[in-house]
């Protein structure tokens, strides 16, 4: 079993937190026989040079060895290194923070935490070493397409409370998104659907026949020409929600690389000068920790 996050007693490098693996029944002649076959994912050239560079720990905090054995309940702290990670073009900013919380405005191509080849570039790395907080943890996610908004903990024992908000609709959300203007389309609406993952394509979702598991509220802001700004408000949290369900309209959101047609795969190059025009614009919630009322606003803009 692998878990990500931060483990209490093993240091954060450079941002990055440390990774734990267990050992389960079987038999691997070493170490590195074990995470090659284990997380199949990496290359075991990739583990070979993570053990030599000591981003492989034992539980007593000391570099574990390629060569050594392993034994079932015994676990292994990893720290991630991408090679040539590429640099994105902007940087995150941070618009609030108190003892409690740490508000982020993310661009557009980043990540919220590490994914592909993106490590120290990913927005969670980057506060980090920004701030000097080793225990932040976001408290929800956006698409690495998506800009805008994303709250951070900064205690761990006190996010729960947080996650509370998102899974009990206590925090309000509003997107902005750049789409086809069609007049014949009466808004506002509410849209509502079942979704679930897309079987040729696993990093997509789709429309399904069946009792609706996602909601958003539609408003048409503005016209400039053929397209239109569009205000979405998701009640709900799925997946690709926003741009399934804009789509379903036949308003796929402008720059959208995977609806309604896959123009980009996962790991072909990014093309920054065209964004998913689609904006985490506001926040409003009850701090559960502080009892003050929030709001925060992107200070980031479409190209509308």
């Amino acid at each position: 079993m692998t878990r990500s996050g931060r483990v209490a007693h093993m240091p954060v490098r450079e941002g990055v937190s440390a990774s734990v693996v267990a050992v389960p029944a079987g038999h691997w002649p070493n170490l590195l026989d074990f995470l090659a076959h284990r997380m199949p994912g990496i290359p075991r050239k990739e583990w070979a040079q993570r053990l030599a560079l000591g981003l492989v720990l034992q539980e007593s905090g000391q570099s574990a060895q390629a060569d050594q054995a392993c034994q079932v309940g015994q676990r292994f702290f990893y720290y991630r290194n991408v090679a040539d990670e590429p640099r994105l073009p902007m940087q995150a900013a941070v618009l609030f923070e108190d003892d409690h919380l740490l508000v982020a405005d993310k661009p557009h191509f980043m990540p919220v935490t590490p994914a592909g080849p993106y490590v120290q570039q990913c927005l969670l790395v980057q506060l980090k070493r920004l701030t000097g907080h080793a225990d932040l943890v976001p408290l929800h996610r956006i698409d690495r397409e998506t800009a805008g908004l994303v709250l951070f903990g900064k205690r761990l024992h006190e996010r729960d409370a947080y996650h509370a908000l998102f899974r009990d609709h206590h925090i309000h959300k509003t997107y902005h998104a750049v789409a086809a203007h069609r007049p014949e389309l009466a808004l506002p609406r509410v849209h509502t659907s079942r979704l679930a993952e897309d079987p040729a394509h696993f990093f997509k979702m789709q429309e399904i026949p069946g009792e609706p598991n996602s909601e958003t509220r539609m408003t048409r802001l503005g016209i400039q020409g053929e397209k239109a700004l569009y205000q979405l408000e998701p009640v709900t949290g799925k997946r690709h929600q926003l741009r399934v369900h804009m789509m379903a309209m036949g308003m796929p959101i402008v720059g959208d690389q995977f609806y309604p047609t896959v123009l980009r795969g996962p790991n072909a190059s990014e093309d920054f000068s065209q964004p998913l025009e689609l904006l985490a614009q506001s926040v409003l919630f009850t701090d559960p920790h502080t009892g003050q009322d929030r709001s925060f606003e992107s200070q980031l803009r479409l190209r509308f």
